[in-house]
């Protein structure tokens, strides 16, 4: 693959020492590496579609409804800041947000996901291979053999919740001076155990089956939930109402999805030949989801969710206030890491199909593509969030209870925050193809172990001093060293990826994002008015961060800006 990102999937593979070639896509064909569900290479219907233009419509789809989905959390989130300011009350409903944010990271983003889709890309695999001749479908194997266990383990991890808020609040924040609101709200959120789980499973059978929309949307449904009972309820309820819209909304995402879900996996048992019993050919067929491929996965994830329980341990021995600047800067924060592993959220199965098809190489070429237009993303968002952040917490928030001192907290806990978000990013990105494999591997768990001590450690030694600037100091250096493991260890464990040609590739973006950053915080004063001074940097930071890419050379910025302008020329 040359610097300006010409190639193919077929390619064969530069030397380690090659100067950093562009991890994004070539504009040239794709590789027909994507078949539709059940669809063999060869058939009428299984000629898949150019793999870029396919992923292109994917993510810019999920991109829209994930985008809509944070909107509307920034909404919900003014709600909440809007009646309830940084008080206690806010500091209540965001201890028991602990819950479903919790839930929602080994349920739905990650965990789930990480199990699911590659044993549900298995089952898919053998369902193509066993034709009609099967007397049993594999995929609804799975459903049978998982779904019901998975529903009676949830069920009764959310009752175990719903009994012990009391200690659970203990736990999370010893430091409260009156729990009992924090009780109550607990024990309203602790149903998204359930309803997460249940929401997680369906989205992991639906990216397998390749479609990403109605998972992609259940974020939508979720924060209109929690909106609609927060306006609804809050003079009566106060932030309770807000904690039962957060299990309304649960429940909405389980109904976004469930028409797709049954379209697409059937749940009626077909007519099984005259030999053979059901029990023991779903036994045979079913993908195995044992306990050595579960723990490692779950550890990884919680460690991971954890770096949020340290943080808000530490920040309840703090003035009242602090979780909530902590809360309202970190959601805004990670906005752009959010949207910039969008493409590696719909090239999980991607990757998981080329592994299990033993085609090492084409997994590889995806990841390292994956990580350089993440890696674009997330570096552009920070540069904004440097520059700007005063003025989006203040656009977003500044209103009601919330005033200027909680803008001006939030904006500089945000600026810390955005320090470790290519961390953040390079986690999210690089802990898929870890697990793509559908095999057990404890690396992920103990690089996220490893960076949870750093933050710990690091935490306990720069709250007393620092505040909350310490503790968001403390989760960028954790996580940036759980992404510095990951990114060693990946290309000798898993996915021989060029590790030197990636790092060198993302250290050109990041001296880019610096200098548009640094452009931003220079200008942002100029222009007193927040709504005008930040469309003003709508356009100076991209700019600034282009420009310096191409002083740079980054190959990323090169073949990003070589394909917009072949797209612009077709297009006239």
């Amino acid at each position: 693959m040359s610097e300006t990102g010409a190639g193919t999937e077929t390619g064969a593979r530069p030397a380690d020492g090659a100067a950093a070639p562009s991890l994004l896509p070539a504009p040239g064909p794709e590789p027909e590496d994507l078949l539709p569900p059940g669809a063999t290479p060869g058939t009428a219907s299984g000629e898949a579609p150019r793999l870029g233009s396919f992923l292109a419509r994917a993510a810019a789809a999920t991109a829209v409804l994930t985008v809509l989905g944070a909107v509307l959390g920034l909404v919900r989130d003014q709600a909440v800041a809007r009646y309830f300011g940084a008080s206690d009350a806010s500091d209540a409903f965001l201890i028991a947000w602990t819950v479903p944010e919790m839930a929602a990271t080994l349920l739905i983003e990650d965990g789930m996901a990480l199990l699911l889709v590659p044993a549900f890309s298995l089952a898919l695999t053998r369902r193509a291979a066993a034709g009609e001749a099967a007397g049993s479908d594999p995929v609804r194997d799975l459903v049978a053999t998982t779904l019901p266990r998975l529903f009676l383990l949830l069920a009764g991890g959310a009752a175990l919740l719903i009994a012990g808020a009391p200690w659970v609040v203990g736990v999370l924040a010893p430091g409260l001076a009156d729990p009992r609101l924090a009780v109550d709200c607990t024990r309203l959120t602790s149903v998204t155990v359930l309803t997460f789980g249940i929401t997680g499973y369906f989205s992991a059978a639906l990216r397998a089956h390749r479609s990403f929309l109605p998972p992609a949307g259940v974020y939508v449904a979720y924060n209109l939930g929690i909106i609609g009972m927060t306006l609804a309820l809050h003079a009566v309820w106060g932030v309770r109402a807000a904690a039962a819209g957060v299990a309304v909304g649960s429940v909405l995402m389980i109904l976004t999805q469930l028409p797709v879900f049954l379209r697409l996996v059937p749940l009626a048992r077909p007519r099984l030949p005259r030999c053979g019993r059901p029990v023991r050919r779903a036994a045979r067929t079913a993908p195995p989801l044992g306990f050595a491929l579960l723990a490692p996965v779950v550890l990884f994830v919680v460690s991971r969710q954890s770096q949020v329980l340290v943080e808000r341990f530490l920040a309840s021995t703090l003035p009242a206030g602090a979780i909530s600047h902590l809360n309202y800067a970190q959601k805004v924060a990670q906005l752009p890491m959010v949207l910039s592993l969008m493409i590696c959220t719909v090239t999980f199965p991607v990757v998981a199909q080329a592994m299990a098809a033993g085609h090492r190489e084409k997994a590889r070429l995806r990841v390292e593509r994956d990580l350089g237009m993440a890696g674009t993303v997330v570096l552009l968002g920070t540069a904004v969030v440097l520059g700007y952040a005063p003025q989006i917490i203040e656009v977003l928030f500044q209103r009601g209870a919330f005033d200027a001192a909680d803008t001006a907290s939030t904006a500089q806990v945000m600026r810390v925050y955005a320090l470790g978000l290519l961390g953040h990013c390079l986690v999210g990105a690089l802990s898929r193809p870890f697990f793509s494999s559908g095999r057990p591997t404890w690396f992920p768990a103990f690089a996220m172990g490893t960076g949870l001590l750093v933050t710990t450690g690091a935490g306990y030694a720069l709250t007393y001093r620092f505040g909350v600037d310490g503790i968001a100091t403390a989760n960028a250096l954790g996580i940036s060293t759980t992404a510095l493991l990951l990114l060693m260890g990946l290309g000798t464990r898993v996915v021989p990826i060029r590790t030197r040609a990636v790092a060198l590739s993302l250290g050109r973006l990041t001296g880019a994002s610096l200098a548009a950053g640094a452009a931003g915080w220079a200008c942002a004063p100029l222009v007193p008015d927040p709504v005008l001074s930040l469309a003003a940097g709508c356009l100076l930071v991209p700019s600034a961060f282009f420009l310096t890419g191409l002083a740079l050379r980054s190959p990323e910025v090169v073949s990003l800006l070589a394909l917009t302008r072949r797209r612009f020329l077709d297009g006239r």
